[in-house]
């Protein structure tokens, strides 16, 4: 999900080439694409089960609808944050902003899945630029209490955007269908763009870039992502599979070992070794995982099963995004009052917790009022996460590393909640084909579309869509729960080993 943490390749407050300050429109414009990009990652889940109908397909070429997307912001965001630095901050921004509009425009006017899904794969690029050099942009921009303000408000911005998301997506899919929500997105970024382009230009003096690096890391991910997302349909043993699999493990390993000779890492090492900014980062790892899977496949769900329409499977939703919006500001003020941010934050992973395993009373009946508690938690858990890690974890950090540092961070990000979405989806469907005893049809009924003609087969299909969830969900919490625990090791063992160290 969007971070608040700069994405700069240097210290923010170091050799910057541009103006002494922001411009006014600097920061309503910066908070304006962050909104955007943040509803785009929450609300386009809504639209899926229209677009597996609209263009016949299902399985895998549609969730890389939302997966693609997702990789590629992800593997995006540290090459755009070097290109804004180098660059010029407003113009990589200005730029991503086209790029982002016109993938939205092609997905709009995508006449197959495979335009759509290329589409997507744009804007993800173009989102990533956005969030990177946005971040930029405020961090030479602002200084001091000034600074802290204005990511407070960026953070603030990506809760609205994730909040609303699937609300609006939702009504703007009853209004104009799911076209004309991605044209209205288009629009909208439209005028962000043009705003952009009157912002003050920035550059960070001596900027470096490991670029080998960059590119071993984009391409180790993009293998995993297909290995994980074709998986169900093609099987686990299919040579493309293994392939891709082992390609991505070896691009991984080399990337590691190209890391530690690298004067410029994307992930520099050192910061593994410090295990309470580990046990930070894991922990906004674990409530992305436990807040993931129900934000992209749950409106399915929702729409398929329980019969909901957009509009009303995005009001449902708000009890998942909702907390997202109002717990970071609580969390944080919980920390400045003098609550320990370390019980915070086991307290918001066992929110997560427990809110993915209650999942397990899911049904196609009463399904919101079901639910309810349990979406809340995740919400709650997620929002706190929010207020509090990137915090936290930058508070960890040796001088020397304060540029290095929130690249790593959103990096580690990034990259998990891609592979989470190719995971959850996976094992949705993998469960699912056991139980419909067609992988075809099984890939069609995770789409949505169930059978409408024979009562008996419908009732079949939606006990074993929900059957799935639950269980995928089950695996989820427990995940999440095993996580919780490294987390506790992380932050309270290396607590305690930095009391005897000062000691």
């Amino acid at each position: 999900m969007p971070s608040t943490a700069p994405s700069t390749t240097g210290p923010p407050s170091a050799s910057n080439d541009g103006p002494p300050g922001p411009t006014k429109l600097t920061l309503p414009v910066v908070l304006a694409g962050v909104a955007l990009v943040a509803m785009s990652i929450s609300g386009t889940a809504i639209a899926l089960p229209s677009i597996g109908e609209d263009l016949t397909t299902s399985g895998s070429p549609l969730n890389w609808v939302v997966a693609g997307y997702n990789l590629a912001f992800a593997a995006m965001t540290l090459v755009a944050g070097a290109a804004a630095d180098r660059a010029g901050r407003r113009r990589v921004f200005v730029a991503a902003t086209v790029l982002f509009c016109a993938g939205f425009l092609i997905t709009a006017v995508a006449p197959a899945i495979a335009v759509l899904d290329f589409a997507r794969i744009v804007s993800g690029i173009g989102a990533a630029g956005v969030m990177a050099a946005g971040g930029g942009l405020l961090a030479s921009g602002y200084n001091g209490a000034a600074r802290n303000r204005a990511f407070a408000l960026m953070g603030t911005m990506a809760g609205v955007g994730i909040a609303a998301g699937p609300t609006l997506v939702g009504a703007l899919i009853a209004l104009t269908g799911w076209r004309g929500s991605f044209i209205v997105f288009a629009v909208v970024g439209v005028l962000v763009a043009i705003g952009g382009s009157r912002l003050a230009e920035s550059r960070a003096a001596g900027a470096r870039t490991d670029w080998i690096g960059s590119g071993l890391f984009v391409v180790a991910l993009c293998a995993m992502m297909f290995a994980l997302l074709e998986a169900p349909e093609l099987g686990w043993g299919h040579p493309a599979v293994l392939g891709a699999l082992a390609f991505g493990a070896v691009g991984f390993a080399v990337f590691a070992v190209a890391q530690r000779r690298s004067a410029n890492p994307v992930l520099a090492p050192e910061l593994v070794a410090e295990r309470a900014f580990m046990g930070w980062c894991l922990a906004t790892l674990t409530t992305s995982i436990g807040f993931l899977g129900a934000l992209v496949f749950l409106p399915t769900y929702l729409q398929a099963a329980a019969e909901q329409s957009p509009v009303t499977a995005g009001l449902s939703m708000l009890l998942l995004t909702g907390p997202v919006l109002v717990a970071p500001l609580v969390a944080v003020t919980l920390v400045n009052r003098g609550v320990s941010a370390r019980l915070l934050i086991m307290t918001a992973l066992a929110c997560v917790v427990v809110g993915n395993m209650g999942m397990i009373v899911l049904s196609a009946q009463h399904t919101t009022a079901l639910v309810a508690a349990p979406l809340l938690l995740i919400g709650i858990g997620m929002g706190a996460s929010f207020g509090i890690t990137d915090g936290q974890a930058m508070a960890q950090v040796p001088a020397r590393l304060v540029g290095t540092a929130p690249g790593f961070l959103n990096t580690l990000r990034g990259a998990a909640e891609a592979l989470v979405i190719a995971g959850f989806g996976a094992a949705l469907l993998g469960l699912l084909t056991t139980r419909v005893d067609d992988p075809g049809r099984a890939a069609e009924v995770a789409a949505g579309p169930l059978a409408t003609t024979d009562a008996a087969q419908r009732s079949a299909e939606i006990d074993a869509f929900t059957a799935s969830w639950r269980l995928t969900q089950i695996g989820v919490g427990a995940t999440c729960l095993l996580l919780s625990a490294a987390v506790a090791v992380l932050l309270f063992r290396g607590q305690a080993r930095t009391v005897r160290h000062q000691a």
